[in-house]
């Protein structure tokens, strides 16, 4: 590292989860550069501010780089070193004198559905008033399934991806929009009698200190240090682990991006240093897929690749009106770029 002398400021949104993943990257970077000041700043994004728009924007209204273009900002003007993102928000085609220079190591890909639980809700006392038309709220027993719940149920999802999926495997539930963070969501879920369930990444509740506990019902880690600062779950709610096989992730699920300004040597070798090999060749195929199809972060699209033995193996899904087109393809790891571009040149002749 070239100035020892000069702090090395990581910055990022200031959402919980953003946070977690900032002050984790800070962690990382004291463990190798013991005698350098990291600090973090607090930047607010176009995403934050948009706090009554709907993620699940089908018509693709809102602009890209939700959560990033200000972070970038920060970066050109030399008022940052690393910007540190959930991949999965970070648009494949950056802005001329940024880059992705690093990837830490891949978090729980999954999604998790989370639900009331019945005898939670059995317990509460009953409406003062109820009008015909009112939905009550419902609950579900431990290790529900996505093709166990009953006809008819709600989900509320942010992402279009998810909907989108939900719809294919199950038409015959809704589907409803809701806004907010990780902790709203749960709020809302415990609460809102106009859906069921909601579903949202493992990666996220983990790094917001969450567990699945027995009988699956979602608690704060018992593992989490004293005076950690992360906030328990509301009482109530189970959750359920939903496979890839299942629910194909989006792109860049679980992995935290650091991007930086090209120029900036300093952050680059940082950056090499905490990257996660595999989790590197993996997103790059995503995102090479991604980048390919010409979807961004608001697209029906998904696409997960794992290393399984000397071989990247990439599963992705697109929605194209009202026809779904799912592709899978294996090559080296050395190859992660071209089995992206592949796929997505796969998926383009098939239109």
């Amino acid at each position: 590292m070239q100035d020892t002398k000069r702090p090395l400021i990581i910055v990022t949104r200031g959402s919980a989860l953003a946070l977690a993943q900032a002050n984790a990257v800070v962690a990382m970077a004291r463990q190798v550069l013991p005698d350098r000041k990291v600090e973090v700043k607090v930047v607010r994004t176009t995403g934050d501010h948009l706090q009554t728009a709907s993620m699940a924007n089908a018509e693709g209204t809102l602009p890209k780089g939700l959560f990033t273009k200000e972070l970038e900002v920060e970066l050109a003007s030399g008022g940052g070193d690393i910007a540190v993102h959930s991949l999965k928000d970070l648009p494949t085609e950056l802005p001329e004198g940024m880059e992705l220079a690093g990837v830490l190591a891949r978090a729980d890909a999954r999604e998790v559905l989370v639900y009331r639980d019945a005898e939670a809700v059995a317990k509460r006392p009953p409406l003062a008033e109820w009008s015909p038309g009112t939905r009550l709220l419902r609950g579900f027993g431990p290790g529900l399934r996505l093709d166990r719940l009953p006809e008819g149920a709600v989900i509320a999802t942010s992402s279009t991806r998810r909907a989108a999926l939900l719809r294919l495997r199950r038409p015959d539930l809704g589907v409803v929009p809701i806004r907010g963070n990780v902790g709203t969501r749960l709020a809302k879920v415990t609460e809102d009698a106009a859906f069921d369930a909601t579903m949202l990444a493992a990666a996220g509740l983990v790094r917001l200190g969450m567990f699945l506990g027995p009988r699956g019902r979602l608690v704060l880690d018992p593992v989490l240090p004293p005076g950690h600062g992360n906030e328990a779950p509301p009482e109530g709610l189970f959750g359920v682990l939903i496979e890839p096989e299942e629910l194909l992730p989006a792109v860049g699920q679980g992995a935290v991006g650091l991007e930086i300004r090209s120029d900036n040597s300093d952050a680059r070798e940082l950056a090499r240093i905490l990257t996660h090999g595999n989790t590197e060749k993996a997103v790059i195929a995503e995102r090479a897929f991604l980048r390919g199809v010409g979807g961004g972060c608001q697209s029906p699209i998904a696409g997960y690749a794992r290393v399984v033995g000397h071989l990247l193996h990439l599963r992705a899904s697109v929605l194209t009106g009202e026809c779904w087109w799912h592709g899978e393809a294996r090559r080296p790891l050395r190859e992660a770029e071209v089995l992206g571009r592949e796929l997505a040149e796969e998926f383009c002749r098939s239109r």
